[in-house]
């Protein structure tokens, strides 16, 4: 970037477990200019310049130099996240996407729909209590595990291993990613026994479902190889479960600040996916998609050189007066897209999942799960990253005993 412009920027070190994209420190920078300077590069903090950026040709993918920023440059956990669809550039990762994209048929996910729904009812149903639970352990987790244990053809018991294995892959997104390596590993080594099985069963006997689209995945006379299969299928385990779990406790943190719109939810189940949009609005589990300039550039008078790291505040965007002028929370308000499931080339694959299991399960938590409040205290994850609620204890009204009480 230019010395003069990059020495009236404001700095921030997102890498400080204590740094807030929601801070006031960022919603004033976002105010006095498009970007801030960070130690791994640079922020935008607006929504016009971050619809810009995402789809910008001289900046590719950033996350790929994740790990090496941390100093992780070899072994099983560099290579996986080497070899993510999300981290190809070029031909490579248009290849990945087209023999993908057949497993994510609306058709095949469509169909799902009702026993997301099902599955929502009976994980209320368990509530240990009647009138409060830990949202996140009761709730957020086993479904987002189920979803998955559903979507992969494996037993639905098998979703504690999924929400475990998969919580402690999610560690990466984080910035304590070089102290969590250890555990990183073991549980992608104890995910990729579970894929190896998928496969070799479906190789075996095919089915009509996900994992065969997969595994029969077929373009031109090329397939998926078996490196490809089984590090796709970890990151969609892995991604599907962070992003719902994540997103899910998002959403009710969200909701006990706007009861007016939970009731409205529950009146009008029909809301239910302009409620994921709204709530991806303002809160998204991936608060920033990181890009990286291929050469030198200029953009809107800021010289950025190659290989600089560009991070796209989803969240700041989102929220951005620029954007939404009235900066309300409001699921019937018409909204311009948000970047919660980024954007450009690098479009989420699997953002037809999130939004159909999460558009099924918040209405029905919202005619089940009156009148929510705080139930004790919650601990999260930093806001920065990928974030989301780690403890949401709630308390609320079942509908009966409003009934009864009304």
């Amino acid at each position: 970037m230019s010395p003069t412009t990059a020495a009236t920027a404001p700095y921030f070190n997102i890498a400080d477990p204590a740094f807030s994209v929601q801070s006031e420190e960022v919603r004033r920078a976002r105010e006095d200019g498009w970007y801030a300077r960070t130690n791994y590069g640079i922020a935008v903090l607006r929504y016009d310049e971050v619809s810009r950026l995402l789809k910008h040709p001289k900046l590719r993918q950033g996350s790929a130099k994740w790990p090496e920023h941390h100093g992780i440059t070899t072994g099983p956990f560099a290579d996986w996240w080497s070899n993510w669809v999300l981290n190809k550039e070029g031909e490579d990762h248009h290849r990945l996407r087209r023999l993908m994209n057949p497993a994510f048929s609306r058709r095949l996910i469509s169909g799902l729909v009702p026993r997301f729904r099902a599955l929502a009812g009976e994980l209320v149903d368990s509530f240990a209590e009647p009138d409060r639970c830990e949202f996140v352990s009761e709730f957020a987790e086993p479904y987002a595990a189920r979803v998955i244990a559903i979507m992969l053809g494996l037993p639905e018991s098998e979703w504690p291993v999924i929400a475990r294995e998969s919580a402690t892959i999610g560690l990466a997104m984080g910035v304590t990613i070089a102290e969590d390596l250890p555990k990183i590993e073991a549980a992608l080594d104890g995910l990729y026994g579970y894929v190896d099985e998928l496969i070799d069963d479906r190789l075996r006997e095919p089915r009509d479902d996900f994992v065969t689209r997969l595994v029969q995945a077929e373009r031109d006379q090329d397939r998926l190889s078996r490196v490809e299969l089984r590090d796709s299928m970890i990151l969609l385990i892995f991604g599907g479960f962070d992003t719902t779990r994540n997103q899910l406790g998002l959403a009710m943190q969200t909701f006990l600040r706007h009861p007016d719109q939970w009731a409205l939810l529950g009146e009008r189940p029909d809301l239910g996916a302009a409620a994921v949009e709204e709530v991806m609005r303002v809160a998204p589990t991936t608060t920033w998609v990181t890009r990286e300039a291929l050469e030198d550039f200029e953009f809107q008078g800021v010289d950025i050189a190659g290989g600089t790291t560009v991070h796209l505040f989803t969240e700041s965007a989102g929220t951005d007066p620029r954007a939404v002028p009235d900066g309300s929370f409001d699921i019937t308000a018409e909204r311009p897209p948000h970047y919660g499931f980024g954007g450009g080339a690098h479009h989420c694959l699997g953002h037809f999942v999130a939004r159909c299991d999460m558009s099924e399960a918040l209405p029905l938590l919202a005619q089940r799960m009156r009148d929510p409040r705080p139930g004790g205290q919650a601990r999260s994850l930093p806001l920065s990253g990928n974030t989301g609620p780690i403890t949401l204890p709630i308390a609320f009204t079942p509908p009966t005993r409003q009934a009864e009480g009304g």
